[in-house]
């Protein structure tokens, strides 16, 4: 199983052909099933808007957000189409991380009018 830092890089490239090729200012939904599209095309595994359960004051919650993207059970992504990423938006990849345990995670812009201005990187306790 490819190790998260490999899986980003892939990921980061298959988000920038997908921006090439589309451009900005599309909703949300057409970059997730585009960008998933392209990473089953490079060999990896994606699922999409998968439910995520969490546990609160000793409840499970079985499905209290949905994931835009999970790749290979290792790497979460979280997709905006937004002129301008807030820190509302960053410390939601962050707290997605820490709610799943996963160690890396990515919040990409396809708003941005090049994509890697758009990209975002978290991660929770990867070793580099």
């Amino acid at each position: 199983m490819a190790a998260e830092n490999e899986i980003g890089t892939r990921l980061l490239g298959a988000a920038i052909a997908v921006h090439r090729a589309l451009g900005p200012g599309l909703l949300e939904t057409v970059y997730e099933v585009v960008l998933a599209h392209e990473l089953r095309k490079r060999g990896l595994k994606v699922e999409r808007q998968r439910p995520i359960a969490i546990e609160y004051d000793g409840v499970r919650f079985d499905e209290s957000f949905r994931a835009d993207l999970v790749v290979s059970d290792r790497v979460i992504v979280e997709l905006k189409s937004v002129e301008t990423v807030t820190a509302a938006h960053r410390k939601q990849i962050q707290t997605y991380l820490r709610l799943t345990g996963l160690k890396l995670g990515y919040l990409l812009n396809f708003g941005a009018e090049v994509m890697r201005d758009g990209i975002t990187r978290a991660v929770n306790g990867l070793e580099e």
